[in-house]
């Protein structure tokens, strides 16, 4: 009887190696800065295949974004990312802010990005061409807000090095920056609503203005393919934000690196989709998850076959 404390603490000592071999998979989810949706909706995403994948423990990682993601995945050091859709094309076929082509796959079409210019009213910027000379962001040095950013302002005739004082701030620097007025505006391409822009429209004594730049999107998908469609911001998605803003779009997409094993690409596959609940209670932007999407020209690389996988037990064909 005197050695049943002992046998107690074998048996917990057991279980508690047992359980930590059983979270034998461990999954880096790199996301954005924590301003923006990639952040908080990636904590969701890890929170939920860690709860439902027996042996995966999965955690969500601060990054600049899109293209350090893409580089991540290549380098091994992520295992999961969030991307633009014009990044991950960038990637995938080694062209822009990418040396050699990284081999990457989409596992699911998340939701549209919207390309956000946002000003205050009294700084007389009312349109895109007013950027010109003056101080604005750019977004975070290797993200994708920087990359669609530098390509509308070139899409309106701006040389971005020479015709504004730029700055590459993330969205949260950026609010700040600008509400202690050291830049007059700033781009962001997140969903709506960021948290970062929301906070800024609530400020008392500031009222932000987004600026219309739909009329870009027909430049950029002639020099860039078809990776962007116009896109509204609907009034009143910002605290006085009293009229819709015209804007470009782009689809965010879920990458994996081109060997990740295939059903554990379909686990997670199968678990986002069957969970959706779960990750619309942490973000809004996760109930634009859906299969419907997957084929319509939202990812412009190939899927995991892990993916295919899942999407064809859902009755979903290639276009």
């Amino acid at each position: 009887m005197k050695k049943a404390p002992l046998i107690a603490a074998v048996l917990v000592s057991t279980a508690s190696s047992l359980s930590a071999q059983q979270k034998s998979v461990r999954l880096s989810i790199a996301t954005g800065g924590t301003g923006g949706v990639y952040y908080p909706l990636g904590g969701g995403f890890a929170s939920v295949l860690s709860k439902n994948l027996p042996g995966v423990d999965a955690t969500a990682e601060v990054t600049s974004a899109s293209v350090d993601n893409v580089k991540l995945l290549g380098a091994g050091k992520a295992d999961l990312a969030f991307c633009l859709a014009d990044t991950a094309s960038d990637g995938f076929n080694g062209k822009g802010k990418f040396k050699e082509k990284i081999p990457i796959r989409s596992i699911a079409v998340l939701y549209a990005n919207k390309s956000q210019w946002v000003t205050l009213e009294g700084t007389g910027i009312q349109k895109m061409q007013d950027l010109k000379r003056r101080r604005i962001s750019t977004g975070a040095p290797g993200s994708g807000t920087e990359t669609i950013a530098l390509r509308i302002l070139e899409a309106y005739g701006m040389d971005p090095e020479k015709d504004v004082k730029r700055e590459k701030l993330s969205v949260a620097e950026s609010v700040n920056a600008l509400k202690d007025r050291k830049i007059e505006a700033f781009f962001w391409s997140g969903g709506v609503p960021t948290a970062a822009v929301t906070d800024l429209a609530a400020t008392p004594g500031m009222r932000i203005k987004l600026l219309d730049h739909a009329e870009a999107v027909p430049n950029l998908i002639e020099k860039y393919g078809p990776l962007y469609v116009k896109g509204i911001i609907p009034a009143k998605a910002y605290p006085g934000q009293d009229k819709d803003a015209h804007v470009a779009d782009v689809w965010n997409v879920l990458l994996v690196h081109e060997k990740m094993d295939e059903k554990l690409a379909y686990d997670i596959v199968k678990t986002l989709f069957e969970k959706q609940a779960d990750l619309v209670a942490v973000h809004a932007e996760a109930a634009n998850l859906k299969l419907s999407t997957q084929y319509e020209g939202g990812s412009p690389i190939p899927f995991h076959p892990g993916a295919v996988k899942y999407f064809a037990e859902k009755g979903l064909k290639p276009k």
